[in-house]
């Protein structure tokens, strides 16, 4: 499966409410992305340009899309970016096929 770091802003009313009834809303995304074929391993609160910083694994770009918009279509988000992740072997393959594609930048000698 794929890994994917997922950036989450909340909207004040969010965390107006999170204040009144502080909780862990770990399981209740948990159950989402096990719906959506996918697993957690760790979420975490954060400070400074996003609220909460979450790792998965989803079998697609698709279900981690799915995820993403739901999460934003909620209300509850102002932000909430995905990044898929690469692990390093897969980062050193793709710099190896981008040494090979023949890519020339706008303005290079022919």
């Amino acid at each position: 499966m794929a890994s994917y770091l997922v950036q989450v802003s909340y909207t004040s009313e969010a965390w107006s409410a999170l204040i009144a009834k502080p909780h862990d809303r770990s399981g209740v995304v948990g159950k989402v992305i096990e719906k959506l074929g996918g697993k957690t391993i760790g979420s975490w609160l954060a400070f400074g340009d996003y609220d909460l910083v979450m790792i998965t694994e989803m079998p697609n770009n698709v279900s981690a899309a799915a995820l993403s918009l739901a999460a934003a279509a909620g209300g509850s988000c102002k932000t909430v970016k995905t990044t898929p992740l690469l692990t390093i072997a897969q980062g050193l393959s793709a710099l190896r096929k981008a040494g090979t594609s023949g890519y020339k930048p706008i303005g290079a000698a022919k």
